[in-house]
């Protein structure tokens, strides 16, 4: 086998990446559960979920807490049980890893959608899936139907009362999270793939887990917690990831206060980023402008950038302009719950144009779509991904198999 997991018996291209041990797909095993289970043999203690905007803090020490809380409220008041589908329409907040991870505890499904959705295009979504309740903000509720168990704002004193337990019950310690299946669908995220309209992929708890268990097989012991700044949209699948696998591995999560480039290197001073996730025009305007020079960006190791590719000019003038810090490519789809390669570190990083290996247990090939034939490295075909972090399937077609 090659250098870069090629074998030329079988023409298919292997992880070079750590296994992973991964439990046996039919134990049950929650999203939630791995979480938890990571975050509680943390080392950092002092981690946090931060607004940038507001300077509102979390410590994540209270994430159980909270998210248990929010779970049982939501099963108290609204009877949200498994299998329901919640659709939630906002934009980034510290809210949303917890109403997600409360969400997945009680075995829903959640369905984020852009928040700049047109109205047909938000009616369409919800036909397809049918949700029983929507999360939204003050801005974005003109947009939904009225659903069976209603919606929910999440800039209300509503919503923040969901977090405060219960008087006849003051303690969060006796609510019982639904028995989730590996397989069981966690989220249905949206997609255009190859052809049409949007369509709907399923994602499944165990998807999500070896997305996250990937990173964490391979992601170095640290002194301090990493602070990662994240620029990306939650409802996006490189957002949704990001969020909930940078709480699971005890870092600190700063959610960016806008998209300008003055308010995300604000950001980065003030929180101390050491990890900054974007998508390349925001890498463009690093390159470029002259706001760079205004802040102390000395904590950045890593801009973590992943969406669409980024040009070898500016890959080349990034690397003269920040020697110090990795420009770290990724390359996925919705369809296979975010990254398939990724360039880990700044030796990997350094190849122009580098998107990094496969990510641990995944095998890929390259098809020729005539003859469906394996081809060798450098030909061009179709890419196949197999792995168990390929979708269950899209809403109303045939499901994919782990294989």
């Amino acid at each position: 086998m090659s250098n870069s997991g090629f074998s030329s018996k079988t023409k298919i291209f292997h992880s070079l990446r750590p296994p992973l041990s991964l439990p046996p797909s039919a134990t049950p095993f929650s999203l939630p559960d791995y979480v938890f289970s990571l975050l509680s043999h943390s080392p950092h203690t002092t981690s946090l979920l931060i607004d940038a905007a507001t300077r509102r803090r979390i410590p994540l020490s209270r994430l159980p807490h909270l998210v248990h809380t929010l779970a049982s409220n939501l099963r108290r008041y609204f009877h949200l049980s498994k299998d329901d589908v919640a659709f939630i329409l906002s934009p980034n907040s510290i809210h949303i890893p917890l109403l997600y991870l409360s969400l997945l505890s009680l075995g829903a499904i959640v369905s984020p959608s852009n928040p700049l959705s047109s109205t047909p295009e938000v009616s369409r979504q919800i036909h397809l899936i049918k949700p029983v309740i929507a999360f939204a903000t003050s801005k974005t509720t003109a947009s939904l139907p009225s659903l069976p168990k209603g919606t929910i704002l999440l800039d209300s004193p509503e919503f923040e009362s969901l977090l405060v337990p219960c008087s006849s019950s003051p303690s969060y310690d006796g609510f019982v999270p639904a028995e989730v299946f590996q397989n069981d669908t966690a989220a249905i995220l949206y997609s255009s793939g190859t052809t049409g309209r949007v369509k709907g992929v399923e994602l499944t708890h165990r998807n999500f887990v070896a997305a996250i268990a990937g990173v964490h097989a391979v992601r170095e012991a640290r002194p301090s917690p990493a602070v990662t700044l994240c620029v990306v949209p939650f409802f996006h699948v490189y957002g949704f990831v990001l969020c909930i696998r940078e709480v699971a591995l005890g870092g600190s999560l700063v959610v960016a206060a806008g998209k300008s480039l003055d308010s995300i290197l604000g950001a980065v001073e003030e929180s101390k980023v050491t990890h900054l996730a974007v998508a390349p025009p925001s890498v463009v305007g690093m390159v470029k402008s002259a706001a760079a020079e205004k802040y102390d960006l000395r904590s950045l190791e890593a801009v973590l950038c992943g969406g669409a590719p980024v040009a070898n000019s500016v890959i080349e003038r990034f690397k003269q302009r920040f020697p110090n810090i990795s420009l770290l490519q990724a390359y996925g789809l919705t369809e296979t719950t975010a990254g398939i390669t990724r360039t880990i570190g700044l030796n990997e990083s350094r190849a122009a144009g580098a998107n990094g290996r496969l990510v641990s247990n995944c095998q890929a090939k390259i098809v020729d779509p005539l003859t469906g034939h394996n081809l060798p490295p450098l030909k061009p075909g179709e890419l196949w991904i197999r792995g168990p972090m390929v979708m269950k399937g899209k809403m109303h077609s045939l499901p994919f198999l782990e294989g």
